[in-house]
């Protein structure tokens, strides 16, 4: 009995596991891989609350559907996405008002009234050529508009002014409760970068130090490459964080921080791109005669100091005044630069390159570059 299930259980159709697949692909299309932080979901439920409430009081004849929406939208990732979000729901709701009560009074309360204003509200989107969400907000707006009746003027003020209410409390209320700053995950990562350039540089002086098959050399430029996506990753990460810290009432504590993350990053650029270009060159110009050279044996040892030198800068600057006997506290080993005597008769393009790459490489790390 057991053996049966468990060979049923092993024996998915075909057309099951394409119906897996095909479920997977669908719902990443409107997931995402990590969950918004509960405290922003709790801010915008509180925003949205506080807003429908001011705007009973205000206007206690309408249900203030317009505020809502507007507090919802503004509570961001950051204060700063708030404000801008907070500004282009008031702008399209005052362009979509514009149009709604426009058409209303040229063509009447008529069915297909909609359709006119859909068309109008995304034209006058693009003429003032703006961004997609904005002019969605500007359609949006108009039909909401048309759709409750209110196709005059004092009912248009009544909707604007809710709006830019709820996009005030949306705003204040991200900024005011543990306005959020997204500096956490940086640090970590650009030590994760740094780390893996430091072992793609061991990996090129392995490359040298005894001879490799192809499947050995592809991997290593495989490796090497993947730093790419990496960096990108960590510079979207470091932009994201800046806008943050942005109008952010907390930003001070967190900017010093942040900018010594950034100039690490500065000073690792560099060195991923020449990584990335010496695992080319070995891989294009990769001959086992190469371990037999003096000078690349020479070399090999340059390219593990350097990997070590280069492990350091992941280690977080220590505070003033405080001593650590760990890795960060450790001297550099590319201590004077390595001079190649007599260049050789056929490899010496590559060597060269190589040369030229770990020069530049070690004053980015000793900071002379």
């Amino acid at each position: 009995m057991s053996a049966g299930a468990a060979g049923f259980s092993g024996s998915e159709p075909p057309q099951t596991r394409q119906w897996r697949r095909a479920s997977r692909n669908l719902t990443g299309r409107f997931t995402v891989n990590e969950r918004a932080p509960l405290l922003q979901v709790a801010k915008a439920t509180v925003a949205a609350i506080l807003t429908w409430f001011v705007c009973l009081l205000i206007f206690p004849e309408q249900l203030p559907i317009f505020g809502a929406i507007a507090a919802l939208l503004c509570v961001q990732e950051s204060v700063d996405a708030s404000l801008t979000r907070g500004i282009e729901r008031v702008v399209g709701v005052l362009l979509g008002v514009s149009v709604a009560i426009g058409a209303g009074s040229i063509f009447g309360a008529q069915s297909w009234l909609f359709i006119l204003a859909f068309v109008v509200a995304m034209a006058v989107g693009w003429l003032l050529r703006m961004s997609n969400s904005s002019m969605n907000q500007i359609a949006i707006s108009a039909l909401l508009m048309i759709a409750l009746g209110g196709l005059h003027l004092g009912y248009g003020v009544e909707r604007l002014v809710e709006t830019a209410i709820g996009a005030a409390i949306g705003v204040i209320v991200n900024a005011a409760i543990v306005a959020p700053v997204r500096t956490t995950s940086v640090r970590s990562k650009i030590s994760e970068l740094t780390l893996d350039a430091a072992a793609a540089l061991r990996r090129l002086a392995d490359a040298l130090a005894e001879p490799r098959d192809e499947a050995w050399l592809d991997d290593m430029l495989t490796q090497a490459r993947a730093l790419q996506e990496k960096r990108s990753d960590v510079h979207a990460l470091l932009r994201r964080a800046r806008e943050s810290l942005r109008l952010n009432p907390r930003g001070p504590r967190h900017r010093e921080a942040l900018a010594a993350d950034d100039a690490l990053f500065e000073r690792l650029q560099p060195i991923v791109t020449q990584v990335i270009g010496m695992s080319r060159a070995i891989y294009d110009l990769y001959d086992p005669e190469l371990v037999e050279d003096s000078s690349v044996i020479g070399m090999v040892e340059e390219m593990r100091r350097a990997a070590h030198d280069l492990e350091l800068l992941a280690h977080p600057a220590l505070p003033e005044g405080e001593t650590d006997a760990g890795a960060a506290q450790e001297p550099l080993a590319l201590t004077k630069p390595y001079t190649i005597p007599k260049p050789h008769p056929v490899h010496w393009v590559l060597i060269g390159s190589l040369m030229e790459d770990l020069r530049r490489m070690r004053g980015r790390i000793t900071g002379e570059l």
